[in-house]
């Protein structure tokens, strides 16, 4: 039987209520950390997201089995569990980092392994919460108050892990804070029932060892981001940001042909030779159309696209819509980046509007002469909408009766179904294609489609300067050999999003 506390029931009940709302709100957390650091690393992140939310709440259901098991001093047996819940969950972040970059044999067993095993530390928490609490509360209310404090925590992490915690300290202080967290409430529960537990200065030294080693790793988590990062990618990194919305890095290396230029750890352009992909993209509607006034350029937040755009006299106004802010500022901003982009987004003719593609398209009424389309790939829903049926019937309103729009898609070497997915859900909505390819050595073969409501003629001309495309060499791009021929494939919906699971399918082959 367990020793009646000697501190009063309501300062318990409120303690131990509180240590409710963190431990929820820590253990989702560590569940959306070590989710977004398996989409980072592995990539597929519709998979691993599933995966590793479904493992936790597994393990979670084996902590609460297991929580019977503890019958006497149940103070004591949760102040432990949050420690090794701060130890193990806090520094899960930190530990996956360094094996990506040290052992990344080792990633996939120490994430699930870390995962499995935060969960049924997790999963043992609530129910010893609630057998210490039923001393004072009755079981109706015990119940209602436990789950209330339980759910409130997950909203509160919820809301501000994508648009505060994440941007503002990253994914491994993150981690690391959270941690420290679960260690205040360990020494909370340490002083709330100092008169119940058997070794105090035991689980007092316990308390300041790991808050000890959160606070040391808190401290020095910039060091160890930058050092893991540094070996990922290889190359030195002169710049990085998070956002809301993603990991921004750029690297340099001048025996690799100078910046780079990665988001969520994937390639979107290396110095080199992005030029071959701007210049493909570009050129061959605006070329084509003839005499286009006004543009629209959807993504391409780097003002790559916008500067081929500028080459043509004929444009008055170019409008950007991106939906991170980092991105175009970053690039209007950093010396070396704007050079690359030729100061294009600095150009009087070029507005930037920060927003959802997909709804300012549905929310305008205004028409372009061409619309270029350079979203990443649609590696997950959220960008994989971008892809479907209803985004292009809304790209065809915007689209003037005379105008093109061009979107880059994604090898259809490589990723064969996917490629032509896209071009089958074009056409699903009236829209003509006109596919095309070329070979960018940073990517491979690249495809891109043009969909316009008149039928696609080849230009005659194209402007001065040009490093990759001329006339004679343009007609070679539309002519896909039999390994890339057209393939059938189904529509790519909201409802289905069949784009996201074969490009996963096919681009997860080539990882492995």
């Amino acid at each position: 039987m367990n020793t009646p506390s000697r501190v009063s029931p309501q300062p318990i009940e409120i303690a131990l209520l509180a240590s409710v709302f963190v431990v929820a709100a820590c253990g989702l957390v560590y569940e959306l950390v070590a989710a977004a650091l398996a989409s980072y690393v592995l990539g597929d992140s519709v998979l691993q997201f599933s995966t590793v939310i479904g493992t936790y709440l597994f393990a979670m259901g084996i902590g609460s089995w297991l929580s019977r098991f503890f019958e006497r001093q149940l103070p004591a047996h949760f102040l432990r569990i949050e420690l090794l819940v701060a130890l193990v969950g806090g520094l899960l972040p930190a530990v996956l980092f360094l094996a990506n970059a040290h052992a990344p044999g080792a990633f996939r067993l120490l994430l699930y392994g870390g995962v499995l095993l935060t969960g049924t530390l997790v999963g043992l928490e609530i129910p010893l919460v609630m057998r210490i609490l039923k001393r004072h509360v009755v079981l109706k209310d015990l119940v209602s108050q436990v789950l209330t404090f339980d759910y409130l925590g997950a909203l509160a992490v919820s809301l501000a892990f994508p648009l505060l915690l994440v941007p503002t300290l990253g994914l491994v202080r993150t981690g690391l804070l959270f941690g420290l967290m679960n260690a205040a409430v360990a020494v909370w529960a340490l002083w709330l029932f100092r008169h119940e537990l058997r070794h105090f200065g035991a689980h007092a030294l316990a308390c300041a060892g790991v808050l000890a080693l959160l606070l040391a790793g808190f401290a020095g988590a910039a060091t160890l981001t930058s050092w893991a990062e540094d070996r990922f990618y290889q190359d030195r990194i002169v710049f990085t940001a998070t956002s809301p919305y993603q990991r921004i890095v750029v690297t340099k290396n001048a025996a690799h042909g100078g910046h780079r230029l990665y988001l969520n750890g994937n390639l979107q352009f290396a110095e080199r030779d992005e030029y071959r992909y701007h210049e493909a993209l570009v050129h061959p509607v605006m070329a084509a159309h003839g005499a286009p006034k006004k543009v629209a350029v959807l993504g391409g937040g780097d003002g790559m696209a916008v500067r081929e755009v500028l080459k043509y006299p004929s444009v008055e106004s170019v409008t950007l819509v991106e939906l991170d802010p980092a991105m175009t500022t970053l690039f209007a901003r950093q010396p070396a980046l704007v050079q690359l982009n030729a100061n294009a987004l600095a150009s009087p003719k070029v507005k930037v509007v920060n927003a959802d593609a997909f709804g300012w398209l549905e929310s305008g009424t205004d028409t372009f002469d061409v619309v270029i389309v350079d979203f990443p790939d649609p590696t997950n829903f959220s960008i994989g909408k971008l892809y479907t049926n209803a985004f292009y019937a809304l790209l065809d309103r915007r689209l003037a009766a005379s105008g093109y729009a061009v979107v880059q898609t994604t090898s259809p070497l490589v990723a064969r179904t996917s490629y032509w997915t896209v071009v089958g859900t074009m056409e699903s909505v009236g829209l003509r294609t006109a596919p095309y390819h070329a070979n960018v050595p940073s990517f491979g073969e690249w495809g891109f489609v043009v969909a316009s409501r008149r039928p696609f003629r080849l230009p005659t001309t194209l402007p001065a300067g040009l490093r990759y495309l001329n006339t004679q060499t343009l007609p070679l791009l539309f002519d896909f050999p039999l390994d890339m021929a057209r393939v059938p494939t189904d529509v790519n919906r909201l409802s289905n999003q069949v784009l996201v699971h074969s490009y996963e399918q096919e681009w997860g082959k080539v990882a492995h």
